[in-house]
């Protein structure tokens, strides 16, 4: 029962607060509780935590007692037991007892475990859950541009056909068809390689789920759909106090401190109750009753190391906590910088893509009544697509500083979406300005700032 309510309290609490923005979908919410219930890294988890709760009954155990039977005679040639008086069988026991409060003091450094194993477990939670919602962004996101280059084939054949009507009538040349149709063929190349890319997050996203690998993922939902997240004035403060590795630490601080605890009454003696009986035949039996006790004359160097050990063990865990508090606050604090930033290009993003639609439709009208070379039509086409990728490369990244920030991750934000197929597509004028969803500036190293910003913020 206590493990049915320890992972219902873990699951709530991720459920109750969702990764995208301020809602998801109920596609996305099927893959996180699949993930959350079969993951056998959840189930793992959560049998380490019972494994711990067994620590604590076997440290706080009595000694096993001890038990005795002899036979004490007097000479060798005869057993005269009953006319002896030292003669006589033997039957002891020994009950070993340790100084009070040292059972109890084992007792609270073992089950001081469970709290760690406990924040572990919802450091594993909130990981999983942050992969299945940047899984499904990326799924959105390849989904996304493989719709855009779908479109993309449609206006290369509207200017394809421009070319040919131009150039049969004469006012154009071949090399405009040549260079439409190269475009085309460009743009089925990049289509290959984002329907691998679709293949592959719909295949991890099975896979954490515990789903057939092969399963398919619909998605009635596009990554336009998704709200957007918001700058939340307080998000340091949230994550400071939600952060399963200060909870970690924190856990680990107690569980040295227990630990000191324990080292300092180790040194105290323990005592022994003994009891027997000595029965003598037929003359009257004999019993016993003692009450014994070891002498520490040596365990006191020993003990005053191991607790001298445990405070410079509670320091170093103390450090290792406040360096942890600060890298939190930091990325969070960071991370927030880019969302502001992020959102503000969103915003500018809308403006910029009817302007870019705009400039094509101009582009491809001039050019068929001949004002307009093919070169400025072949500009126009690949600038709209660098914007329309880009802003779903936005969109993207948005979506992951989001996930990340519910996540309280210590690394670097993760990048969603390669991006490597779309920036394959050299098509004119894309080159420079075409920002790529998977080499953002998200992916920094390991301990790097991240700058998060998109290219063409």
């Amino acid at each position: 029962m206590n493990r049915l309510r320890l992972f219902t309290f873990c699951l709530g609490t991720l459920l109750a607060q969702p990764l995208l923005a301020e809602e998801r979908s109920s596609q996305l919410s099927a893959l996180i509780q699949d993930a959350l219930t079969r993951n056998p890294d959840v189930a793992a988890a959560r049998e380490r935590i019972q494994a711990e709760r067994q620590r604590a009954p076997q440290a706080s155990s009595l000694p096993d007692p001890m038990v005795s039977l002899g036979y004490q005679n007097d000479g060798f040639t005869s057993l005269p037991l009953g006319t002896m008086p030292t003669t006589y069988f033997t039957l002891m026991a020994t009950q070993p007892l340790p100084y009070p409060g040292k059972r109890q003091a084992r007792e609270q450094a073992a089950a001081a475990g469970v709290d760690v194993a406990r924040a572990r477990v919802d450091r594993l939670l909130r990981t999983l859950e942050a992969d299945v919602a940047r899984g499904y962004v990326g799924l959105l996101l390849a989904r996304g541009q493989l719709r855009l280059l779908q479109a993309q084939e449609a206006l290369w054949q509207r200017a394809e056909a421009l070319a040919r009507t131009r150039y049969e009538v004469g006012q154009g040349s071949q090399t405009d068809v040549l260079r439409a149709q190269l475009q085309r063929t460009r743009l089925r190349q990049t289509r290959a390689g984002l329907e691998a890319e679709a293949q592959g997050r719909r295949i991890e996203l099975n896979r954490l789920a515990v789903r057939p690998l092969e399963a398919p993922l619909a998605t009635a939902e596009r990554l336009e759909d998704l709200p957007l997240p918001a700058v939340l004035p307080d998000a340091v403060t949230q994550a400071l106090a939600e952060s399963p590795d200060l909870a970690i630490t924190a856990a680990s601080v107690a569980q040295v401190g227990k630990r000191i605890s324990l080292a300092q009454i180790e040194a105290k003696p323990d005592f022994s109750v003994t009891a027997g009986l000595m029965p003598r035949g037929k003359l009257e039996p004999m019993w016993l009753l003692s009450v014994g006790g070891n002498l520490p004359i040596h365990s006191g160097t020993r003990q005053d190391h191991a607790v001298a050990e445990g405070k410079h063990l509670r320091a170093a865990e103390e450090q290792a906590a406040e360096s942890v508090r600060q890298l939190v606050a930091w990325r969070t604090r960071d991370r927030m910088v880019q969302l502001r930033a992020v959102l503000e290009t969103c915003r500018l993003y809308k403006g910029l893509l009817a302007q870019s639609e705009a400039t094509l439709k101009s582009s491809l009208t001039q050019y068929g009544v001949g004002r307009l070379p093919f070169a400025a039509v072949l500009d126009a086409l690949g600038g709209q697509l660098a914007d329309e990728n880009g802003y779903l490369a936005v969109l993207a990244q948005a979506q992951a500083l989001a996930i990340a920030l519910r996540e309280i991750d210590l690394g670097p934000t993760r990048a969603i979406g390669s991006g490597g197929a779309m920036a394959s597509a050299s098509l004119p004028g894309a080159g420079a300005s075409m920002p790529s969803s998977g080499a953002s500036s998200m992916s920094a190293p390991a301990g790097s700032p991240d700058t998060g910003a998109s290219p063409s913020m």
